[in-house]
């Protein structure tokens, strides 16, 4: 089982910026499509932003547009996501997954959390006022 590792999360203050980092445990890993989500306690998994294994195609959440960036290193095998300008209700886990089955699907379907199948454990990000 693929695994996908989490890092980056923090304790940041309102406006402050963080950048989240997931990698996967095999050097040979690959997807059709890579994603992050966040969740806070009761509620489901919001989809944050996702972007394809090439990098040529990105897809957001509207809360989160203009405001954090999805972007992957391919040599060093790494998915990013980039917050800036952080508000207190962003606080929560944040997850990456990765769709490794095909087909790759369109941007509206990489919404869901049943599309993808490989998941990461979470790293918490609080932001305080």
């Amino acid at each position: 089982q693929v695994q996908l590792v989490e890092s980056g999360g923090g304790l940041v203050q309102t406006g402050g910026s963080l950048r989240l980092s997931c990698t996967a445990a095999e050097r040979t890993f690959s997807a059709y499509v890579m994603g992050w989500f966040r969740q806070v306690p009761g509620k489901g998994r919001e989809f944050l932003a996702a972007i394809t294994w090439t990098g040529s195609i990105t897809y957001y959440a509207d809360s989160v547009k203009g405001r954090f960036t999805i972007s992957r290193d391919d040599a060093k095998n790494t998915l990013y996501l980039q917050m800036n300008n952080l508000k207190s209700e962003d606080t929560a886990i944040y997850y990456c997954a990765a769709r490794v089955r095909s087909p790759m699907s369109s941007g509206s379907t990489w919404k869901s959390e049943s599309f993808y199948d490989v998941w990461g454990q979470g790293t918490q990000v609080t932001v305080s006022s």
